[in-house]
């Protein structure tokens, strides 16, 4: 049985006036986990401040990975926004 293929949209919302920027990620679960293993470690790295959230570093479904992305990156902000978003498309 051949592995789901999914497409994540990673897209930024800056804070100062700059424009947005739009990204598509596309591959298996697995795949997009590899991809995004850095910035699910800098977030990790960061789910014992007062405020932030705990984070999963092994997915188990493609909506739990968008939403562990997002906490990693507001974990990861200094003001708590990271300014990014991540959707199934």
């Amino acid at each position: 049985m051949a592995a789901k293929v999914y497409t994540i949209k990673e897209t930024h919302y800056p804070l100062w006036g700059d424009r947005i920027r739009e990204h598509q990620y596309t591959g298996t679960l697995e795949e997009l986990t590899q991809m995004f293993s850095y910035t699910l470690e800098v977030g990790e790295s960061w789910q014992h401040e007062r405020g932030n959230k705990r984070i999963n570093r092994k997915p188990g479904t493609i909506k739990s990975l968008c939403t562990n992305l997002e906490n990693a990156r507001n974990n990861a902000a200094r003001n708590g926004y990271g300014g990014y978003t991540y959707e199934v498309i």
